[in-house]
């Protein structure tokens, strides 16, 4: 009898099995595929194409797991009930997140990720740039985990940002860098980065700047933190969109002095606008996206200050949106070059606009991003 009851059981547990995959893949037939995931902030996998040459090579499986993977019915409820049921194990690390104090979520970068090898192939591009153009400027700015690491777990490890710049600093010659980390350690225990966000704030930035007006010897222009205002506070960031649990959103907040001046801005020699700030982000996922409009290939940026006739080429990952419109007061006109977007040669395209020792030239990366994006054809 009871060996009877036993595979009774079983049966019933294989049935009920088949039941429930039975009706979630009815329900993954039914609905729509989704092209856009708000909670994500990513393009999601579409239905690949069947081709002979994709099934003999095994690339169609891969594409097709990645596609049933992102599509699959309510995904974003399932990453969140995955996520609590890791919390209530007391896990610390979710997705390549801390979950770190103050809530605070901080992006992991283990050391093995970042070897020596490819430290080296960012410097020696680094170092072509600064030999055909002596005075340009490189300001690395630190991720989070190695400013606020007294808000990281105990067994927190974190690629040695310091250690880069060190590096960094004897390949092209300190005259070149601009060392940000000693002020925002010092300023540490303010929110200069996002709690749900990779992005250092406008307060981060802001310090980030005064750093820059020293090495350029530039006399600061007169922001206070105390005049931020805020512009949002519900924003999500791209950890958050990890993670995706309820939790307290974070503020974006800009000097009002940066909005009230009217300038003109073209982006990839179309889009043109009178702001720095695109207000419809606002009321998207992608609130960052606010600054500068998200990220183009290249910006010319007429200031409408008249700044003794200076001009700036600057090359840049998304951590210099914030920055753009504290230092805009030091120029006239300021060209913005996102490599991640541009194919052509670099040292052709800043022939045109790096006419003369009146153009600055300033690359502003984090210093993860230099590490797996800073790349240019000469």
């Amino acid at each position: 009898m009871k060996l009877e009851n036993d595979k009774f059981h079983e049966g019933m547990t294989v049935a009920l099995l088949a039941m429930v995959l039975l009706v979630f893949a009815a329900a993954d037939l039914v609905k729509a595929d989704r092209l856009f995931s708000e909670t994500e902030n990513r393009i999601l996998a579409q239905r690949p194409q069947w081709s002979l040459e994709k099934a003999l090579s095994g690339s169609y499986e891969e594409e097709y797991e990645a596609y049933a993977t992102d599509q699959f019915v309510s995904r974003d409820t399932w990453v969140m009930l995955k996520t609590r049921m890791d919390i209530l194990l007391q896990k610390k690390l979710i997705k390549g997140v801390y979950l770190a104090r103050d809530g605070y979520l901080i992006e992991q970068h283990l050391p093995e990720d970042y070897d020596q090898a490819m430290v080296n192939k960012r410097l020696d591009r680094l170092l072509g740039l600064t030999e055909q153009y002596p005075k340009a400027m490189v300001m690395l700015v630190p991720t989070a985990d190695n400013i606020l690491v007294d808000k990281l777990p105990p067994y927190a490890v974190s690629y040695d940002q310091g250690g880069l710049l060190a590096q960094v600093k004897e390949k092209l010659g300190e005259e070149h860098v601009i060392d940000v980390f000693p002020i925002l350690e010092e300023h540490r225990e303010e929110q200069i980065y996002y709690r749900t966000d990779h992005h250092w704030t406008t307060l981060g930035a802001y310090y980030g700047y005064q750093q820059w007006t020293q090495a350029m010897d530039y006399p600061p222009r007169n922001f206070d933190p105390r005049d931020l205002v805020t512009v949002s506070d519900s924003f999500l960031g791209t950890l958050h969109s990890r993670i995706n649990l309820p939790m307290e959103a974070d503020e974006i907040q800009i000097f009002p002095r940066t909005a009230s001046r009217r300038i003109r801005a073209v982006y990839d020699f179309a889009k043109e606008t009178t702001s720095y700030y695109e207000p419809s982000y606002l009321e998207t996922k992608n609130q960052y996206g606010y600054f500068l409009d998200d990220n183009h290939a290249f910006i010319e940026i007429d200031t409408a200050y008249v700044a003794k006739d200076r001009e700036l080429f600057l090359i840049k990952d998304s951590y210099a949106n914030t920055l753009i419109p504290i230092l805009a007061p030091h120029y006239e006109k300021i060209y913005v070059l996102d490599l991640r977007y541009y194919n052509g040669s670099l040292f052709s395209l800043m022939e045109q606009y790096v006419t003369s020792d009146r153009v600055d030239v300033l690359v502003v990366y984090n210093c993860i991003h230099f590490m797996e994006d800073f790349s240019y054809r000469p």
